[in-house]
């Protein structure tokens, strides 16, 4: 298949898009594929962006799936460029943003839509996001603040204390949460989005080349009057890591792309401490990649 060709076509649900940007990730997509075949009660449009695009694997997924919209693409231009590429060819209310990596337990794109349906001042809403082993991901969070380098998601206190009040704060999830809650933002890989809202705010900010993207698509939603919702009724299981390959490139993207987000979003303070902001997530990067070495302890 060559290149930026687009093979077979829109589906004909009136409610649902669901957008995919894969990054040679080729077995898990086809996992994501079939369970989304499987549980939609109803079908849905479907469209994959597939980045640095490996013809022989796509042309099989494209058989094996031929109601799936295929945009290919030759380079890499990062998640939110492949996320807003994939919403221009979407068609439907409801964008749904779903990792290549995560498999659908429940009929989630039905059951998101008829709950945005019935609360029409919420512009996102992210559903329970499970790990391999069934534990449940801290995909909402609260903005990020002082707290959240020493007590976010991968933080040190947050794994050896996860029950402290820093980390409970910051991450809004957890086996007592059973109802929608309203928080700040709800991961990426995982979202629903209102056509409507994502467009108002002119989709992602491609600056952003990987990882939070989707905060700082919350926090823009906000300041125009959306709400983020998270609802626990449903679930993915997210096999965190395998469309990324958890690489030295992700990792200094992520710290690259949370020093864009406190600058953008944390004001002239944070404008005159960016240096050191860079200069503390750089070391944090570091140290990282140094502890994922082989032989580290």
């Amino acid at each position: 298949m060559a290149p930026n060709t687009v093979t077979g076509g829109p589906g004909s649900s009136p409610d649902v898009s669901v957008l995919i940007v894969n990054y040679h990730a080729y077995d898990e997509l086809s996992g994501c594929l079939e369970s989304l075949e499987a549980r939609s009660a109803g079908d849905v449009e479907i469209v994959v962006v597939d980045h640095a695009s490996r013809a022989a694997a796509l042309e099989v997924l494209a058989q094996r799936f031929p109601r799936v919209h295929w945009l290919a693409s030759e380079s890499n231009p990062g998640f939110a460029a492949g996320v807003n590429r994939a919403a221009e060819a979407a068609h439907n209310r409801y964008l749904l943003l779903l990792n290549p990596d995560c498999v659908v337990d429940h009929d989630l794109c039905g059951v998101l839509s008829a709950w945005l349906d019935a609360h029409p001042d919420v512009g996102v809403a992210g559903s329970l996001v499970r790990d391999a082993d069934g534990a449940i991901q801290a995909s909402a969070r609260r903005f990020p603040g002082l707290t959240t380098g020493f007590a976010g998601r991968t933080s040190w206190l947050t794994r050896a204390w996860p029950g402290n009040a820093f980390s409970r704060r910051n991450l809004l999830t957890g086996p007592e949460v059973t109802a929608p809650i309203t928080v700040d933002w709800v991961s990426g890989a995982c979202m629903m989005v209102r056509r409507t809202a994502f467009i108002a705010v002119r989709g992602m900010d491609e600056h952003f080349f990987l990882y939070w993207e989707d905060a700082d698509l919350c926090a823009r939603l906000a300041a125009v009057g959306w709400r983020t919702a998270y609802y626990p009724g449903v679930s993915v299981t997210h096999l965190c890591g395998r469309s990324s390959r958890a690489s030295a490139r992700s990792v200094r993207a992520f710290h690259r792309s949370a020093l864009r987000y406190f600058v953008k979003h944390g004001g002239w303070l944070a404008r005159i401490t960016a240096p050191l902001a860079f200069a503390a997530l750089q070391t944090r990067a570091a140290l990282v990649l140094l502890r994922r070495r082989p032989g580290a302890r």
